[in-house]
């Protein structure tokens, strides 16, 4: 008898140990980010939201009683990298789920390692090639690069343009914008009637536009890119003196851009999240109280303007934080399901409603059209969708 009652004793000091140990386990984390390199104007601002809101949520006592960890690695911009970092933060760090991959190249290397060791991953990169096809494991936060083309083109049409030329960058995500553009400008009204590219390394595009300029019945040029490039095609624009309006996409919604552009950003448009223009916005607008608060906390936090780009890492750390939360467990599969059903998600980059077609869960409605004026930007009136 006195043999049972210790191995009785013994079960229940296992079964305490064994609970204390599960209640204090962490959640891990991981994020490949370009924080240097050419794409470091995204990776820098959204490794630093992630560590402030992991910190936040940690000091509120973690999620579920149980504390984040957050295993962060730098891919330079450099997509084979970024598939090495995947590879080890499934096999060496053990993560739980993945919120990162910075730019189109990177996620898109990395996406076959999450899908094969079913871990949630949740990208902060704009192709919509990402989430189309719809793959189990795989979302993203950032409106896609066709419904930036599209935003772009009912912008133009109002404008009463519909001729125009692409410039467009050589890198994964310009060339995805590039072809979405392509694909919906008959659909849209739009003709497209000249086309040019630049490389990544490329530092003068003047020879390109000075086609582009040459090209009789073009009423406005759009540039497929993001990092350093669009800067550049807007200096030598303005050097030029081309007159027709000038469109960026939403891979340039930085105030890093503004900078790199000086006055000759002054004029351009492009479609782009409320975080840009928080305070700005009506009281009505449901996305006012958290993009100003986020806004504040970056700010506060980092002695910087905000981008949308550290938004999308905030949606994401928060999806994530919410579908934990309602699964009420550390189990991928229940928490990944949780993720595909996030219905209602107020976040930096719109209200958020996935389902399984739909791995983003933005509306049209949910990008802003904004035009630089002054260094600053503006809404443009009547841009809503």
């Amino acid at each position: 008898m006195r043999r049972l009652h210790r191995l009785v004793a013994a079960a229940c000091v296992a079964s305490a140990a064994l609970f204390a140990h599960e209640a204090s386990a962490q959640i891990k984390v991981g994020a490949v980010l370009s924080v240097t390199g050419p794409a470091s104007f995204l990776g820098d601002p959204e490794k630093k939201t992630l560590e402030i809101y992991v910190a936040a949520i940690n000091a509120k006592g973690g999620v579920n009683g149980q504390k984040l960890e957050l295993v962060v690695y730098d891919d330079g911009g450099d997509a084979n990298k970024a598939r090495t970092f995947a590879t080890r933060l499934v096999e060496e760090d053990k993560v739980f789920a993945m919120v990162g991959g910075t730019t189109t190249g990177a996620t898109m290397a990395m996406i076959p390692v999450f899908e094969e060791a079913q871990i949630p991953f949740i990208s902060l990169a704009g192709a919509v090639q990402i989430v189309e096809p719809v793959r189990k494991w795989v979302f993203k936060t950032p409106h896609t690069d066709r419904m930036a083309c599209e935003k772009i083109f009912a912008d133009l049409k109002r404008r009463n343009l519909t001729q125009i030329a692409l410039i467009s960058g050589t890198d994964a995500f310009g060339k995805s914008m590039r072809d979405q553009c392509v694909g919906v400008a008959p659909k849209a009204g739009i003709k497209i009637l000249h086309e040019e590219n630049y490389g990544p390394r490329d530092s003068d595009m003047t020879p390109q536009l000075t086609n582009i300029k040459g090209k009789a019945g073009v009423q406005a040029v759009v540039n497929p890119g993001f990092g350093q490039g669009p800067a550049i095609v807007t200096r030598n624009y303005r050097q030029l003196g081309i007159a027709a309006p000038l469109y960026q996409s939403h891979g340039v919604a930085s105030k890093q851009f503004i900078d790199l552009a000086g006055t000759a950003a002054d004029g351009v448009r492009l479609p782009a999240a409320a975080l840009l223009v928080a305070s700005k916005l009506p009281d009505s607008d449901p996305q006012k109280k958290v993009v100003v608060d986020y806004a504040r906390t970056y700010q506060e936090k980092t002695g910087q303007p905000v981008s949308t780009f550290g938004g999308h890492a905030y949606d994401g750390l928060m999806i994530l934080v919410g579908a934990l939360q309602r699964a009420k467990s550390a189990d991928k599969a229940k928490v990944r399901d949780e993720i595909e059903k996030t219905k209602g998600y107020v976040g930096t980059g719109g209200i958020v409603n996935m389902s399984p077609t739909d791995h983003m869960g933005l509306g049209l409605a949910a990008f802003r059209m904004l035009e630089i004026k002054n260094g600053d930007w503006t809404m443009v009136a009547d841009s809503g969708s």
